[in-house]
């Protein structure tokens, strides 16, 4: 296989690990390359002028040669001063990192998907709804990664959604007519189409929401668990006891 190199390309870290002595494995979402993995060499030793700039969140530009599936780091700048990030906007920074690297295939240039990320990294940095962030950039994720959420119109008769209607979300279907009774996948039509219209300064539409993405992306993740969704949960459990 042939030597590639890139050069100053715009990047986030979503995870670091320890390898060998002083080096680490980063994970990273580059904008024109995809995803992938490098190994930073000596980056680990307090000598290294890469010590603390490798870390999530912080705006880079990164340089690397590759051969295989993992290349080697061979330069990284700050692109951008870092973002301030605390509790619970650190914690959903981290779904959203997570959700990243279980849904997009290594080396798939998706440069809707970076400035995506970027987007929602930086308004959880200054969001007073924590929650209406992630639930924006779900569902905007969904769409591009082919997951596209149908908050429109029934699936079965294309008809526009019946805001006194109940409807079933089939995650496979879309929204279906039911006659009566609940359950997590039963929404109004209003509820829906609220949903369809971002309208989660509503605390009813943002819990619909949260059902409805909650249910939809442990779906496509086929029974695969969020480990930073099960340190939310935990978190906010704490706080209520």
């Amino acid at each position: 296989m042939s030597q590639r190199r890139v050069h100053a390309e715009p990047a986030f870290v979503l995870h670091h690990r320890p390898f060998r002595d002083s080096s680490q494995i980063i994970e990273v979402l580059s904008r024109d390359q995809g995803t992938l993995a490098l190994v930073a060499r000596g980056s680990r030793s307090t000598r290294s002028k890469l010590r603390g700039l490798l870390r999530p969140f912080l705006p880079l530009s990164l340089s690397w040669v590759a051969r295989s599936d993992l290349g080697t780091l061979t330069g990284a700048e700050a692109a951008g001063p870092p973002l301030r990030l605390e509790g619970d906007a650190l914690l959903s920074a981290y779904y959203v990192n997570e959700l990243i690297l279980r849904f997009l295939h290594r080396h798939d240039p998706q440069p809707e998907i970076f400035r995506a990320y970027a987007g929602v990294v930086s308004a959880l940095a200054g969001a007073d709804n924590v929650a209406a962030c992630l639930r924006d950039f779900e569902i905007d994720f969904l769409g591009q990664i082919g997951y596209a959420l149908n908050l429109e119109s029934e699936a079965e008769s294309q008809q526009a959604l019946d805001p006194a209607v109940s409807y079933r979300y089939r995650i496979d279907h879309g929204p279906v007519v039911v006659a009566r009774g609940g359950g997590r996948l039963v929404f109004s039509g209003a509820e829906l189409s609220a949903i369809g219209r971002r309208e989660f300064e509503r605390p009813e539409v943002l819990r619909a929401a949260n059902r409805l993405l909650r249910e939809v992306i442990d779906f496509h993740l086929g029974g695969r668990e969020l480990n930073s969704r099960k340190v939310l949960v935990e978190l906010h459990r704490t706080k209520l006891e």
